[in-house]
């Protein structure tokens, strides 16, 4: 009786201490890493839930745990994506540079190529701010008409250079509206021969400006020979007063 009430409590105490180890592990050593495809899978479900904020956490933290996995490459694509339809333009055309530098042979680069332009062509606001985004993204449009005129993205691309052409010469007409509206003619008219020499692929802002020009050109010779008789009054004056 008191053998059998001995393996009882012998059994119920290596039992404990089983358990006992099995806590133990669970407050003290570290959670399991989540593989590289769970991450990538999550970050995907993320991105069809529009969480692009998650799914950008999630893209760079498979990037820098796992960066020789399978997944890695797709990730550093899908990273760019997420930064583009979260609005994010300027992070959205560092990515897709980045992954273009890393993986230049890649399949996807034309698709790269494209994205870049539209990141860069996305960043414009208004025709009185700088052009450097619009001429940026109008290299990457026309580097992959060039390169790769057979891609899906070739025609989108070919008619995304013309808006980025119509919006510089639109830039380039402001400024010269500026000068002519502040009267400042020498300018305004070197301005417009700018936009008359240098967009002749944009006909309706070329005409606009060739017409202005002759306006500016006009009124800057007038301003110039009023100096001039300005100047020689000014000196006869002086003389006259010297005698």
């Amino acid at each position: 009786m008191h053998k059998k009430l001995l393996r009882s409590i012998l059994l119920v105490m290596s039992m404990l201490m089983a358990s006992g180890c099995g806590i133990i592990d669970m407050i003290y050593l570290p959670p399991a890493e989540d593989t590289a495809q769970e991450i990538f899978e999550a970050a995907n479900d993320a991105m069809s839930e529009k969480n692009y904020v998650r799914a950008v956490e999630l893209y760079n933290k498979l990037r820098d745990t796992y960066p020789f996995s399978p997944y890695t490459i797709d990730a550093e694509l899908s990273l760019g994506d997420a930064y583009f339809l979260d609005e994010e333009y300027e992070l959205a055309s560092e990515s897709y540079k980045d992954f273009e530098s890393l993986h230049p042979r890649h399949e996807a680069i034309p698709y790269v190529l494209y994205q870049t332009g539209m990141s860069l062509l996305k960043q414009f606001r208004s025709i009185d701010r700088a052009t450097t985004e619009l001429q940026e993204a109008y290299d990457y449009f026309n580097r992959l008409h060039q390169m790769y005129p057979d891609s899906p993205y070739a025609k989108g691309a070919e008619e995304h250079m013309i808006t980025c052409r119509k919006l510089m010469a639109e830039h380039e007409l402001y400024i010269a509206d500026v000068f002519w509206h502040m009267k400042k003619y020498g300018p305004a008219w070197h301005r417009y021969e700018f936009i008359v020499k240098n967009f002749q692929d944009v006909p309706e802002v070329a005409e606009h400006a060739k017409e202005k020009s002759l306006a500016a050109y006009h009124y800057y010779k007038e301003e110039q020979a009023k100096e001039t008789r300005q100047k020689r009054q000014g000196s006869w004056r002086e003389w006259f007063k010297w005698l």
